[in-house]
């Protein structure tokens, strides 16, 4: 024992010189120079922890060879296995014979005859890898050599053949893989379908990360039967609270294509402008400022919505608006005060022309928060908003409104009822600018609209504990009155013009946006109950307003909203609006969820009878998720028009997971929207997709690798 702890420290001496190599084994021999150990070697070498049968070192040559059930560790995820290795520790060089690496944090294992490594560089020659089971994996991918960087994570493969099963899928000579999420420049996974209208579509991602604070995403398309385009997206942190995103794109039809389906446009660009910063006037200018400052942009534009429709391959999940808003907004916020600007602007995408859209250009806006005085008793708050309503054509005005409620409170009978008395000052001014010829019978002319209203609420509380549940109840009400008004230039000329609902689509009464108080009542009536958990289980409102001003419509709309959570997996909600003068139901909206460890199903139908407009809408809209088991979930949507009796969407599909690829299909049926030169249009849609994920090596942004597209018609 003497014997082998005075070699071993020998041992430990001679190598301090260098990299220090610790060698454990239960029997050891030196002969001369060179040191043989047997019997569960272990050795320590830098962040290497290798074992094996036995061990060879030669101290001249500082050359470590091991025999035998080989397993070398690097760090807590990389491993690897042979029957034989060599280290030079003065050279850093290693070889394996034969080579079995494993990293456990991506999952993917890499097997070959012989490896050879210099320093953290790791030469394979003819391989294969996978992130499979290893025996008989599902996916592996065979090459001719590889290299690896074990710092920087990142292999490359070169005469890459990617088999599925025994069936060869993919050839690449060259192929390169990050096994870790460290941000590099590279190529990301290609998205690949098939139209039988826009032809074989091809997308090819291209990443570029230099450096820390931004990454640029480039992502070139061909659509063989309609044309090519590039889309990109920049993204850069500026500081800890700064942060912003432009992404734009452009698009250029084939003649054929545009003609044919008679496009408004044969290019289609826009791009998309995101910044957010959480304290701008402390980062730009140095401040200190105690308050909270943001300055908050999102610009937006595009020439007409089928920038949007190419932007991704899958439009399925996009949500197409008439109108785009772009929008810049800062403020600061103080203790007691608000003080903010805001630029908002409008693109309205069913025209060609935006000249005649309104903007608000900009946004100014002082706010004054809650104050209390005599304990309370008296409360009141300040808001002014001055908003500049602006256009290339027609009537533009600066539009000034100003806000000063002022709230007496109390509490009687033991805090049993709560009362409260609420007179509120508003003012309106409107100063206009350039008017149309439309308007030259009678100029607008500038004005002022000064009122004030009261409102006296008196509202109460229970609460009553049972065994397993407890029921709360809330009941208000309140009373409003117009009080005195005055009034001039545009709001005396118009009033009783613009107050007519049928003259609101007028160009006088564009900007006309007061309402005459009304005396009327509110009745409001809230219930809840809590069970042994205090989680919230059911929830009943009950609301009803009360005119006095218009004797026909005394009565309006009764409002029941209630949400039941039946079970533990089953909700029921429902909303209903009925109206008196009709003696009918003008909405009804009514869900059911079931949301179980395997099963999520939502069922849900409106109903909408819009008196006034006379529009009708009967809308039902439903979906299903089914988790057979870890491995399959089923999925299935449905939404229908019943007053046109057509479907809106469909879709059904699987999807197969395990823990190295993924497999799925699905078919869908979706209308999306197209400008043409007759103005908007729908396109009917109508998908397979096939989704082939094979884990991690092919994981995209969305989880699909490969779709098909079967069909697509007018």
């Amino acid at each position: 024992m003497l014997k082998h702890s005075l070699l071993f420290i020998f041992l430990l001496v001679n190598l301090s010189a260098g990299d220090k190599v610790e060698i454990y084994a239960s029997k050891m021999d030196s002969k001369e120079n060179v040191v043989n150990a047997t019997g569960g070697v272990s050795v320590l070498y830098g962040e290497y922890f290798l074992t094996s049968d036995s061990a060879v070192y030669d101290r001249d040559s500082e050359e470590l060879e091991l025999f035998g059930h080989v397993r070398v560790n690097q760090g807590i995820s990389m491993k690897i296995l042979g029957k034989y290795a060599k280290m030079n520790i003065a050279k850093k060089e290693r070889l394996f014979k034969p080579f079995y690496m494993t990293d456990k944090k991506s999952r993917v294992w890499l097997s070959s005859g012989e490896a050879e490594a210099e320093d953290k560089n790791i030469n394979i020659e003819s391989g294969i890898l996978s992130g499979c089971n290893p025996v008989d994996p599902i996916w592996k991918m065979e090459f001719s050599s590889t290299d690896y960087n074990s710092d920087t994570k990142w292999l490359n493969i070169y005469n890459a053949r990617l088999y599925v099963g025994d069936i060869l899928v993919f050839y690449s000579p060259y192929f390169g893989y990050s096994s870790d999420n460290t941000r590099r420049t590279g190529l990301l996974m290609p998205s690949v379908g098939f139209s039988a209208d826009e032809g074989i579509y091809y997308e090819q991602p291209i990443y570029i990360a230099e450096q820390n604070w931004w990454d640029l995403e480039l992502r070139p398309q061909i659509r063989t039967s309609r044309g090519s385009g590039l889309y990109q997206t920049f993204r850069f942190v500026e500081s800890p609270t700064a942060r912003g995103e432009f992404t734009a794109g452009y698009f250029k039809e084939k003649e054929e294509y545009f003609k044919e389906r008679k496009l408004a446009n044969d290019k289609h660009y826009g791009f998309k402008f995101e910044y957010a910063n959480t304290n701008f006037l402390n980062d730009w200018f140095g401040l200190n400022t105690k308050g909270q400052s943001g300055i908050y942009a999102d610009a937006n534009y595009m020439n007409d919505v089928d920038y949007i429709n190419l932007s991704k391959r899958n439009t399925i999940n996009t949500t197409t608006a008439t109108q785009l808003l772009s929008m810049l907004n800062l403020f600061y916020n103080g203790e007691n005060q608000y003080v903010g600007t805001y630029f908002k602007y409008y693109q309205n995408l069913t025209q060609a022309s935006n000249t005649e859209t309104v903007q608000k250009l900009p946004t100014l806006q002082y706010h004054y928060y809650l104050e209390s005085l005599l304990q309370d008793y008296i409360l009141y708050n300040l808001d002014v908003q001055a908003n500049n309503l602006t256009r290339i054509e027609g009537t533009t005005v600066v539009q000034t409104d100003a806000n000063l409620p002022i709230t007496v409170q109390t509490n009687l009978f033991n805090e049993y009822l709560n009362i409260s008395y609420v007179a509120n000052v508003y003012m309106q001014h409107s100063s206009f600018e350039s008017q149309p010829l439309s308007i030259s019978t009678n100029e607008l002319n500038d004005g002022y609209m000064l009122r004030n209203d009261h409102t006296l609420a008196a509202s109460t509380q229970l609460t009553r504990g049972f065994e397993k549940i407890t029921h709360v109840m809330n009941f208000e009400v309140s009373y409003n009155k117009g009080g005195t008004e005055s009034k001039n230039g545009y709001y005396e000329e118009n009033a009783d013009f613009c107050e007519d609902p049928a003259n609101k689509a007028n160009p006088r009464c564009e900007f006309y946006n007061i309402n005459s108080v009304k005396e009327e009542a509110q009745i409001d009536f809230i219930e809840y109950l809590y069970d042994e958990d205090t989680e919230e289980f059911f929830y009943h409102h009950l609301a009803q307003r009360i005119s006095y001003d218009e004797i026909q419509t005394k009565f309006s709309e009764l409002e029941n909203e209630l949400n039941y959570k039946i079970t533990k997996n089953i909700t029921l909600y429902n909303d209903m609006l009925y109206t008196y003068d009709e003696n009918k139901l003008s909405k009804i909206y009514n869900q059911i969820a079931v949301n179980t460890e395997s099963l999520d199903v939502t069922i849900s139908h409106l109903y909408k009878n819009e008196i006034r407009t006379n529009i009708l809408t009967s809308y039902v809209i439903s979906s299903a998720t089914y988790r057979y088991d870890s491995h399959y979930t089923f999925k299935a949507i449905y939404n229908y028009d019943t007053l046109t009796k057509e479907p809106k969407n469909k879709e059904l599909g699987f999807m197969y997971k395990k823990r190295c690829w993924d497999f799925g299909l699905r078919y869908s049926e979706n209308r999306r929207p197209v400008l043409t030169t007759t103005g908007d249009s729908f396109i009917d849609d109508k998908y397979i997709y096939l989704t082939l994920v094979l884990k991690p090596l092919m994981q995209a942004n969305d989880g699909s690798l490969i779709t098909y597209q079967l069909l697509q018609n007018d």
